[in-house]
């Protein structure tokens, strides 16, 4: 059944990009709603009338909310936060961060997104270390008992992805730090794909990082990334940057890290879109997380409603809850190529190819994937209008 308790017309007025495109490429980026365009916009403008650093000052207090806006969306302390350019740079941040020697053990999921994958399996390599690759249950989802049972004193480090990028499925993220708890290894979660389209609860997850992008369902800008670091496990990781913004030089020859998550930040950064990335968690926050979530697993169970009735098309979701996004591969059809046909119809998706997720679509023997991610502010005419051009395909 479809919600109709969101004030869907509410959010997509004050959505610009709704008047152009039929935009289901979230997962990718989002489209940014006014608040964040008009902050991003208003600092640019007073960095070009006054300077950079001194607009920077200016704006202080409202940078430093956005620690707060943060702490509140992941469900942590302020002080555990850390801002970077991009998803990337806060997962390498944090995985590079983790001590790792000859001899240790490295676990992760048969899903893990493509650079994840290849940046453990570089240092791996390294430092002499093992990657190993935890198997997925019946239904697809990282098998938490066949986790428990690889858990021993040489496993430092569990990497995992909270929604595979490449067919949706949502891993059990709080049962594996439930299976984690009381080990040695740190666990991260890059949860780029989960933040801005459901709850995610730093605490209840029991992660010890946790790393993200503004651009995707936060509908922040290109360029923006989080980091949450755990006030626990801070001691125990080595920053792989140090600036004057991340230490303290206490002498010639001394420094100090700073006490806070900010040791993995470093000086220079886009102050308008970190304003607009602050701008974006308080919208999301304006609608509530939850209900975001209800908005898009309706319209997500419209379209694959729509699409498993059409000759030819197979849904190729996976795991037991689902998501907005919704992947799908059509019978003799080059998704590449429809990609093209409907961006020239104002229609916007996404294609993941097997070199993009070789451990998922490799072993699944899916050459390419088509992804169509949902937004709040998506609707029910525009999940009809996408079906009936997929048909037409």
């Amino acid at each position: 059944m479809i919600a109709t308790a969101f004030d869907v017309a509410r959010a997509r007025a004050l959505t610009p990009g709704c008047e152009h495109v039929i935009h289901f490429n979230n997962a990718g980026c989002g489209l940014m709603p006014q608040p964040v365009l008009d902050t991003v916009l208003e600092h640019t403008r007073l960095e070009a009338m006054m300077g950079s650093y001194e607009a920077a000052a200016k704006k202080a207090e409202a940078v430093n909310a956005v620690y707060s806006s943060f702490a509140t969306l992941l469900n942590c302390r302020a002080d555990e936060i850390a801002f970077t350019d991009g998803a990337t740079q806060s997962w390498h941040r944090a995985f590079h961060s983790v001590p790792l020697k000859q001899g240790d053990r490295v676990l992760t999921a048969d899903n893990e997104y493509n650079s994840n994958w290849l940046s453990l399996r570089r240092r791996c390599d390294q430092v002499g270390a093992s990657l190993e690759v935890v198997p997925s249950d019946a239904d697809g989802l990282i098998d938490i008992a066949a986790l428990k049972g690889m858990l021993d004193e040489r496993v430092k480090l569990v990497a995992i992805t909270q929604i595979t990028n490449s067919n949706g499925k949502v891993n059990p993220v709080e049962e594996v730090g439930a299976a984690l708890r009381g080990s040695n290894a740190i666990y991260l979660l890059d949860a780029c794909q989960a933040v801005g389209q459901m709850p995610v609860d730093a605490q209840r997850i029991g992660c010890d990082l946790l790393t993200g992008a503004g651009r995707k369902f936060l509908r922040g800008p290109r360029g923006t990334g989080y980091l949450f670091v755990r006030r626990e496990a801070m001691e125990k990781l080595d920053p792989i940057f140090i600036d004057i913004h991340s230490a303290k030089w206490t002498g010639r020859d001394s420094f100090e890290w700073k006490p806070d998550a900010k040791r993995f930040e470093v000086m220079e950064h886009n102050i308008a879109d970190r304003l607009g990335m602050g701008a974006a968690v308080d919208h999301a926050l304006s609608w509530g997380l939850d209900a975001i979530q209800a908005r898009i697993l309706s319209l997500s169970t419209l379209l694959r409603e729509r699409l498993n009735a059409l000759p030819g098309v197979q849904v190729r979701d996976q795991g037991t809850r689902p998501s907005g996004i919704n992947t799908f591969t059509i019978e003799g059809r080059d998704l590449n190529q429809l990609l093209l046909v409907l961006r020239a119809q104002g229609i916007n998706t996404s294609v993941t190819n097997f070199d993009w997720a070789w451990l998922d679509l490799k072993e699944r023997g899916i050459d390419s994937i088509m992804r169509a991610s949902l937004s709040y502010y998506n609707t029910e005419e525009e999940v009809e209008r996408f079906a009936e051009a997929i048909a037409r395909a």
